[in-house]
This record gives structure tokens, sequence and C-alpha cells, in this order.
């Protein structure tokens, strides 16, 4: 086709593959694609859209012509979308120079995007706008398609070897001219660590046409990288926005709110509530959101710790070092870690207490290993040692101390109102217990703290420094005291960039933190318990069952209390890697936090005297009061997770109790009105025979009678004696309304129509029985036995 007819075709094709914005049009759902079901159109969608497949061929030869598409500013992420339409630009680059402003036909703010920059917001968004898709299998995320084509773009324009391979060229003469006169590349020697502010890079970074060559040689791996994060991690609220931006920004905004509530004759706080609802937005990434996340922070570090090492020399390091080991450099710090942050922020506050949130601690703890994907790893050992932290990764827990220290207090928080007898939530406690664990790690993040902690007086004002290194011209470092100055400026710039000014660092390894970790302990030795008092009640209860207790007619079940578990259904293996994970993740604690052994054995005495003799539980944590036992928050949450119970037992009349879901309500009032019937006809007869001394009255006793309710008092509303009365003998037809029962009862009739035995003959085998039956028991509570345990 001609370009003007590609040009016309290329939107309908990239809506067609990702779905449009508005969700109407589905596309290919590539989410939802995998190899194991739909073999044949997923090999065909990953050669469609591979790097040098035919859609990028296209995506290039419509790039080579400067052509323009609209991308609807209303699609972007919530504070994007909000500041743009203030006639703010963010910091991000990726909007400069893009905006359109309305047309008279008034359809709302549009970005002109270049061909790529198009294709590449697509096929990100995609991400988010196919996740309610409806599935009728089961789907495993990182096999999808979606999945392996991100692993594919991130490999092929962030390469970890080589350079990013130059895209397929119509013209034979040479590769196609990167977007610079429309989308200039920020020159990497601008980056530094911190962001410069949005006025200043106006002024210093205005379009050229005759940009360096050798700056564009990577604008489509920093355009990618843009565009995922942008729409993948830039999702939070107005006050987290204003955080992340400069002063400056602040500043125009505030005029902006100002000048318009002033036209609009309204009130500021009318206007600031507007603004604030403006920002908002109602953002639940998904699981398959977070894997991908994931992906992306993995290869990031692959990316990252591929860097060569620098020349000895400083000047040789400035005129060889290409575009690509610059960016190697700063891609983390300058392009990820301030919205990753944010966005792990906001999963851990807002992810429900459940097993998902597995996917967000392995995206967290895939960040704070960069050492795992380094070039260089050691042989795999059998010995289950952990690996040391070597101390070139130092620089880098302290830049970025937050995401170690902070969001493990909130995974804290998280792990202390979660049920740890579960193995999933005991493999997370585990897991990250095992990485806070590796040696040299721990000293690493106090030293950090340590340096945050310096006093302010020991550096010039911050406002007055900027990071800079000998080759970008900061000779004028060398009137500063030693390196240890720089690297608390360093640590004190990375908190108060992402936490503002005024925020109160709370220490990891302070008190408040430690008295924290100790309830986990105490929690752990607590689940622990549970554990092992649930796999004993279910070894006792598999050993006493038999086949006969099935059939057993005695109302017992009544009053039973056992609530159980889960892992009454997952069985013993589970309880097994339950008591594994709690007990290696202690262990581990107490290499973290130095805890004392004698704290830990008298918090393991404390945990085992909530057994009795008999290896029952007490009762929760209570306050005795005027009014009886209160429940204390700690009692409340053994409660909740299954950790202690009240014993509480029906003891009022079984006849009178509540009909129970096993039971058929109709016989239940049926049998009650039958079974009343009989005790005040044969109430005189039963009496008398229960006074008798021989076998019968012995019989009469046991099966007539409630020893519990022989004395009964019934109490007033006023909570004073009423009246007094004594039960006598009676016949209780309850437990014929039991399911179990009639189902017996079937099973007796259908064995005996099977022998030709008629109902009659059936009735009076089921009759000699339960004679034989009620004989049985009465020589066993003869001899001293109990027969609801036999």
């Amino acid at each position: 086709f001609s370009l003007k007819e590609l040009h016309g075709i290329f939107p309908w094709l990239v809506e067609s593959i990702f779905g449009s914005l508005d969700g109407i049009i589905v596309g290919w759902n590539l989410c939802c694609l995998q190899g194991r079901t739909n073999p044949t159109e997923y090999s065909v969608a990953l050669d469609f859209l591979d790097p040098s497949g035919p859609m990028m061929k296209l995506v290039y030869k419509l790039q080579a012509e400067e052509y323009r598409y609209d991308f609807p500013v209303s699609y972007l992420p919530g504070p994007v979308k909000a500041s743009i339409q203030e006639q703010v630009l963010p910091e991000c680059s990726l909007y400069h120079n893009k905006v359109q402003f309305p047309s008279s036909d008034g359809l709302g703010l549009n970005l002109a995007l270049n061909p790529f920059e198009y294709y590449m917001f697509y096929f990100a968004i995609s991400l988010i706008t196919q996740k309610n898709s409806p599935v009728t299998h089961h789907v495993s995320p990182s096999n999808s398609a979606y999945f392996i084509l991100v692993d594919t773009y991130l490999k092929c324009f962030l390469p970890t070897e080589g350079s990013v391979l130059p895209p397929p060229s119509s013209n034979p003469g040479g590769a196609i001219p990167s977007p610079t006169p429309r989308s200039p590349a920020v020159p990497f020697t601008s980056y530094g660590m911190h962001h410069t502010s949005l006025l200043k890079r106006h002024i210093a970074h205005q379009p050229s046409v005759n940009a360096d060559p050798a700056s564009q040689e990577i604008w489509r791996s920093e355009t990618l990288l843009q565009i995922f994060v942008e729409m993948w991690l830039h999702h939070y609220s107005l006050e987290m926005y204003q955080k992340m931006q400069s002063p400056h920004v602040k500043l125009e905004v505030l005029h902006y709110r100002l000048s318009i509530s002033s036209k609009h004759d309204g009130s500021p706080a009318q206007s600031s509530y507007q603004a604030l609802h403006a920002y908002q937005e109602p953002f639940k990434p998904t699981e398959e959101h977070v894997l991908v996340v994931r992906l992306l922070v993995k290869h990031l570090h692959a990316f990252s710790n591929s860097l060569k090492p620098e020349p000895l020399s400083p000047s040789a390091h400035s005129h060889t070092a290409s575009p690509l080991e610059e960016f190697k450099r700063v891609v983390i710090p300058r392009f990820v870690q301030e919205k990753l942050y944010i966005f792990l922020q906001h999963c851990f506050g807002h992810w429900p207490l459940d097993a998902s949130f597995r996917a967000v601690l392995e995206m967290w703890l895939s960040y704070l290993q960069p050492w795992r994907y380094a070039p260089e790893k050691p042989p795999q050992s059998t010995e289950p040692l952990l690996r040391s932290v070597s101390e070139k990764w130092a620089a880098f827990i302290q830049e970025n101390l937050l995401m170690y220290t902070k969001l493990f207090v909130g995974f804290l928080n998280r792990a202390l109102r979660t049920d740890l007898v579960s193995p999933k939530n005991a493999l997370m406690v585990f897991r990250v217990a095992k990485v806070f664990a590796q040696p040299n790690l721990a000293e690493m993040i106090l030293k950090g703290e340590q340096l945050f902690l310096e006093p302010e007086l020991v550096i010039p004002h911050r406002q007055h420094r900027l990071f800079m290194t000998p080759t970008l011209g900061g000779s004028f470092f060398s009137s500063w005291p030693p390196t240890i100055t720089d690297a608390s400026f360093k640590v004190k710039s990375h908190v108060y960039s992402l936490e503002g000014q005024d925020f109160q660092y709370k220490q990891m390894f302070g008190t408040e933190v430690r008295n924290l970790v100790l309830k986990l302990a105490q929690l752990i030795c607590q689940a622990q318990q549970t554990a092992k008092s649930i796999s004993d009640h279910s070894a006792e209860t598999t050993v006493s069952q038999s086949f006969f207790s099935w059939f057993r007619f005695t109302p017992s079940e009544m009053n039973g209390s056992y609530t159980g578990n889960d892992l009454d259904e997952i069985g013993q293996d589970s309880i097994k890697k339950t008591d594994e994970y709690l007990e290696k993740a202690l262990e581990y604690l107490c290499q973290i936090f130095k805890l004392n052994e004698a704290q830990l054995t008298q918090m393991m005495m404390k945990c085992g005297t909530a057994q009795d003799e008999n290896g029952k539980k007490q009762l929760p944590d209570c306050i005795e009061s005027e009014d009886g036992l209160i429940l204390t928050p700690l009692g409340r949450y053994q409660i909740i997770n299954g950790l202690r119970r009240f014993e509480v037992q029906y003891q009022g009349d079984t006849e009178l109790q509540p009909i129970r879901s096993y039971e058929n309500a109709t016989l239940v009032r049926l049998l009650f009105r039958l079974s009343s019937v009989l005790n005040e006809r044969f109430a005189g007869q039963m009496d008398v025979l229960c006074s008798r001394e021989d076998f019968v009255g012995r019989l009469c006793r046991y099966h007539l009678t409630n020893p519990h309710l022989i004395q009964k008092v019934r109490y007033s509303p006023l909570g004073k004696d009423r009246t007094s009365q004594n039960w006598g003998p009676r016949i209780s037809l309850r437990f014929l309304a039991s399911y179990k029962t009639l189902i017996s009862l079937l099973m007796i009739y259908f064995i005996a129509s099977w022998f030709y035995i008629g109902p009659v003959g059936c009735t009076f085998i089921i009759l000699i029985g339960y004679f034989l039956y009620a004989v049985i028991m009465t020589f066993c509570s003869e001899e001293g036995w109990k027969p609801h345990e036999h």
C-alpha cells in the first residue's frame, strides 16, 4: 500500500489489535491469549507484533514520514490528565511539545504522537483497559501473549548486551531519523540524581533540529520506558502528585486555582475540592498488572547492572561513554524509583488481606535485590546458607532507603492482621524474613538510617547544592567534608523528595518497629501452637472415626463447638509446611533484629501455657470488669484468626434448641409435638420404671433422663431466681429429624429390600438393633465408660 493509505489504516489497525480506549472494541485480548489453549492465534500474534515483524515495519515506515496521530488526554492516568487540563505540563519529557489544544469543534485535548509512540501508548494501556475482559478458562498471566511481548520489547529496546538494533529502513542509504524536532530527548548530562525543575528544563532544553546524533541513538529505548512507567505506575491521589512535583509546578497550580476561583467568584475551598476530585482516580491494579510490573523491574535491574566498568581516567569516560551506557546509569533513579515507590505504597495500603498479595510482595522483593540480576553470579551450592550482600550495593540501598524501611513497616502492619496459620500467609512472612536476613543487608540498612539521622548542620543547606560529579563541573566540591557527608545528603534528598520536608521518619531498627517485630514473633508462636493443636485434633478425629460411628443416633454432636480451620481441608502436609515456614521466619527475624533468646523462650512458654493438661486452649485475652469479661484487642485478634475461642455450649433443653442446618425443620416440629404427647400421657409410668433398682430401672434412667437438666434454674429479666423446675424422665425423638438418621434408615430399608425383607420386618430389625444398642450403652455406663467417647 502507499504511505497515504497506510496512514489512514494505521489507527484502525492499532485499535483492532489492542482494543479501543472506550472498551467498545475488545481487540485480540492479548492478556488472555495463550499458546496452550490457542496455539495458532498465539504464534501468529507474536510473529505479527514482534520487534522485527510486519507491524513494527509499518511503524518505522510511517515514522520516516513524520506522521502524527491524536491520543485523547482524557484516557491518560488521572494525575497527568488533571495536570494537562490545568495547563501545567508534567515533568516527564514524554508530553512536551505534544499537547494540542481544543479546536473550534471542542473535541478536547489531544497528544500529537508519532507512530512509534502511538503504538506503544495503546500497547501499554491495553494492560489496564482489558483487565475486565471475560475469561472462560484459567489463564496464567506469565504465559500470555501480552507478557511475552513485554519481555520481547524490553530485551529488544533495553538490551543487556550490545546496542539497540537500528530500525529497518526503506532507504538503502541510512536509518530512519528520530523525531528530534517535535520530541527532543533530554541530554543525559542533565539527568543526575534529582529532578530538574520544569522551568529550567524549558529554558535549557529547547527543541533543536541539529541535535547531537549520538544522543538520539536510544530515543526508542527512552520513549518505551517512559510510556510503560507512565501508563502502569502513574496512578495516585493529589497529595502524592504534589509530593512528586517541583516547587515551581506547585506554585503554578496554586496560581491557576486562585485565578479560576476569582474569575468565577467562587471560594478557594470549593476550587481546591474540585481540583482534588479531578486528581482522584479509582486505581485497583490486578495480579496481571503487578506481574508485568515485576517483569519490568527485573529487566531494568539486569539492564542497569550490565553497565560497563568506569575507566580510571574521568576524561576518557566523558569521551567514550555511549548514550546507552549513560542511560543504564540513570534508568532506575531517574525513571522508575519515585513512581514505583508510590505504586507499592498504594498496593500495601489497599490490597486485600489475602494470599493474592504474594504478587505485590515478590515485585517488592525483586526491586530490593538488584544483586540477583547482576551478571556475576556465584556457582550454585547445595548448602542452605544465604549469600552475603556485597558492599558495592550500599549506595543503592542508601538511595532507596524508604523502599527497605518504610515498606517493611507496612508489611509488618499487614502481617499482624493476617491469619498466620494459613500456609500461604506463613510463606509470605518467611519470604520477607529470608530476604532481609541476608548477611550484611541489615547492617547496610542501619548505616543508611544513621546517614539520614545525621545532624542537619553538618552539611550546607540542600537548596544551594546540586548533585554533580567531577565530569559535570563539580570541582567546587573539593572544599566539602569527606565522602560520608555527600552520602548523607543523598539519603536525605531521597527521603525528602519522596515524602516531603516535614516527613517524620520511623527507624526500622528503632524501639517502635522492634515492638512490632516482637508482636509478630508472639503471633508466630501462637500460630505454631494453633497449627499443632489443629493437627492433633485432625489426627484424633481420623483415628476415632469409624464406619459405624456415622450411623449413631445420639444427639451429642448438637453441642459440639469445634470451629475448625482451613488446614482441616488442606491436610497434614500443609500443616507441616506452615510450621516450617513460621519456624524459619522466626529464626530470620531473630537474626535481623538481634532478638534476645530469653525473650523468645518466655514467649514460647507463654504460648505453651495457652493449653491446659488436656490440650484445650484457654479463653481469649480478656479483662474482668463489673459487667463480666471484656475482650481486649489481642483477644479480638485471637478470636478472628481462630487462635483461641470461648467454649460455648448449649445449656438448656435439648428439645428446644434452634433447628440446625442438618435437620429437617418440618420433622423437628412434628416429632416435638409427638414426644410432648407421649411424655404427658406416660409420665407416671416412666417415673415408676426409672425408680426401679433392677436392670430395667437402670436402662430407663440412662435413656430417659438427662443428668445435666435434673435441676435447671430459670432467671427473670432482672437476674433474680424466679422458679426451679425438676426435669423427670421423658422420651426424645428429635434425633429422627437428622438427615444423617434419615439417610441411615433409607440405606437400611434399601438393603432389606435387596434381601426381600418387607417394611414390617425391616422396622422390627431396626427396633431390635436399637434395643441392643441401648442395652450395651447401659452396661457401658455401669462400668464407668463414656459412651460418647467410644
